[in-house]
């Protein structure tokens, strides 16, 4: 008889899907979610159904090409991490450079990407949806794709990054994209008042990229959108009043 036995990857992996599953239930069930909502009439089926569509085409498209890119470049060297250990200021500094470098390369691109006719023909595929989604993250122009996707590509093929510090590279762009377009404002009210913390961006900040269009250009931080000038002025004041809301369906906020 056929006996099979599970990993201590394979059961890890269960516990976190188990984990995300039963949190994710809890939070509809409870009402978590919906007090957290950043646009509460903004989702629209017909827009998902046609973000679907484009996010299928477009991993499809700049996935290939990405990852043929990337495969070519190590197999000829260009890429080549460091597996030697190293002290963890190192690590730190070659994340710090990778994100602060990309937090650069997509608000400089994303600016751009507004003027016309670059945006009527590709970034404008992104802003069909002015209440942002999970899926909305992946509805976007090949191009669009390959330009966001590829700055990985380029920075370990000039800066050879250890390996330790791009098992942290990698997964922070998955996880910042889903986040920012998520539709939901977890973060907590004092997050934009302390000087730590207002550098990086939540999913309000980007979520009204979606919904005015005009600002809010940052990737992972507010810096760029601080020194230009093109940070939505009532930010603060409209992240302050979601935030007021009740976190309890019924429950009435507290008096200013």
């Amino acid at each position: 008889m056929f006996k099979h036995t599970f990993s201590d990857a394979q059961l890890l992996h269960w516990y976190v899907v188990g984990f995300i599953a039963v949190g994710l239930a809890a939070g509809i069930l409870s009402g978590f979610f919906k007090a957290r909502k950043i646009q509460p009439r903004g989702f629209k089926w017909k827009t998902f159904g046609q973000e679907a569509l484009v996010a299928a085409i477009t991993l499809t498209i700049s996935g290939t090409a990405i990852g043929w890119t990337q495969k070519w470049l190590l197999a000829h060297g260009i890429i080549a991490f460091r597996h030697n250990a190293a002290p963890w200021w190192a690590i730190a500094l070659e994340y710090t450079a990778y994100f602060l470098g990309f937090d650069t390369w997509f608000y400089s691109l994303h600016r751009w990407m507004h003027n016309e006719p670059i945006y009527r023909w590709v970034h404008k595929l992104h802003h069909r949806s002015t209440a942002p989604n999970l899926l909305t993250t992946l509805s976007v122009h090949p191009l669009e794709s390959v330009i966001n996707g590829g700055f990985i590509v380029i920075f370990v093929s000039l800066f050879h990054v250890h390996q330790a510090a791009y098992v942290l590279m990698a997964p922070t762009s998955m996880i910042m994209g889903p986040y920012v377009h998520s539709g939901y404002e977890f973060f907590p009210r004092w997050w934009n008042r302390s000087w730590a913390t207002k550098w990086f961006i939540t999913a309000a900040f980007h979520d009204q990229h979606h919904k005015y269009f005009t600002a809010n250009f940052g990737g992972y931080t507010t810096i760029w959108d601080r020194i230009c000038g093109t940070m939505r002025p009532r930010f603060e004041a409209d992240f302050e009043k979601l935030k007021s809301r009740p976190v309890r369906p019924g429950k009435q906020p507290a008096e200013a």
